[in-house]
Parts: structure tokens; sequence; C-alpha cells
């Protein structure tokens, strides 16, 4: 085992091209914001967890389906249009909000180095997730935001070899956090503007 962020496809390396995003890269880098949760260390965060991958699944789902029609995010929603059910394209969407909130809350907390967690992930929830939940929801982040373990711990499991070898030095981490970052906030804000262009994002 090596460091987390070693161990899982980072959206740097998330192919986009003219055709849009590239659907199976995208999806194994989304899986790597599941497991993140798991360093968080709290059965708090199981039901944004589950959310996550339950929306992984539809998205998958569709492709599994319909390879040739999903090879970007992009095609596989202008290709389910058309459909009475649109599973993927609702996955999708819900997915893309989770993704943001997680992005935008370690964004803060890297922009702002004594910043703790509850913290970051408040302020994130504020500004992205909150206006979506109803009441009960609300009540499932609350709890989850103030069980964020400390900063410290966090970036120190973040930074940790489970296999024993030497932890990655803070600079490098955040720099491969930081790039790691970039790269997922690029995909959101570009698929948000996507489905607003489109209007995917009616009639859920």
């Amino acid at each position: 085992m090596a460091p987390y962020l070693e161990t899982v496809r980072s959206f740097a390396d998330v192919p986009i091209t003219d055709a849009g995003v590239d659907t199976l890269a995208f999806l194994e880098a989304a899986q790597g914001v599941v497991g993140l949760f798991d360093l968080l260390g709290s059965a708090a965060f199981t039901a944004v967890q589950s959310d996550l991958k339950g929306n992984i699944a539809k998205v998958r789902a569709r492709y599994d389906a319909a390879p040739e029609k999903s090879s970007t995010l992009e095609l596989l929603v202008e290709n389910e249009k058309g459909e009475k059910k649109r599973t993927a394209t609702e996955g999708l969407m819900w997915l893309l909000r989770g993704l943001s909130f997680t992005c935008k809350a370690l964004q803060t907390a890297q922009a702002n180095p004594t910043e703790e967690l509850a913290s970051a992930f408040s302020k994130s929830y504020e500004a992205t997730l909150k206006k979506f939940h109803n009441f009960v929801v609300k009540g499932i982040f609350s709890v989850a935001m103030k069980a964020c373990p400390y900063r410290a711990d966090f970036y120190s499991k973040l930074a940790a070899d489970p296999a024993g070898g030497p932890p990655v030095p803070a600079d490098k981490l955040n720099e491969e956090l930081n790039k790691w970052l970039a790269a997922l906030d690029n995909i959101v804000k570009r698929m948000e503007a996507f489905y607003e262009k489109g209007g995917h994002n009616k009639g859920f």
C-alpha cells in the first residue's frame, strides 16, 4: 500500500476531449472520494458515502448498458435525454453536487491552514448541498459536520503509508491534493454549465 492519494486515480488524470469528460476515468476518480470519507473516520459520513456510491452505480449502469453512447459524461446525458426515466442523468447531477461539497470543503481547508475540518465542511455545505436538502437530511449533515476529525489527524492519515513506509512530506501532499482538487473543481464547473445550458437538471 502507498499513501492514499497515490492509490486512487487523480481527477488530474481524467481525460477531457472535445467530446467531453471520459466516463470511466471520472467514475474511477469519484470512487477515490468515497474512500476519502473512510479517512475522515466517522460513521456520521456513512450517508454521504452511500449517496456517492449509489450515484456512481447509476452512472456506471447506464455506461454498461450503452457503452458506445456513454464514452463521455456529456454523451451519456445527451443520449439518455429522450428516455422516460433519466436515471443516470439524475444520478450524475447528485454525484456532481456531492463532489462539489467535498471539493469546496477541502479547498477551504487547504487555503486556510489553521481552519478545522468541521468549519470547512460546514461552510461548504452551506454553499453547495444545503439548498437541495429537506429538514431531515440537513439534520444528518449537521451531525456529520460536528463529527469531523481534527485537521491534523486527517492530514496525517492522508500522508501515511498503511504498509508502514515513510509518510508523504507535507509540501508534496499539499501539491498533490491541490492538483487533485483543482482538476475536480474544473470538471464539476464544466458539467454544471453543461447541465444548465442543456436544461438537463430539469424535471427532477
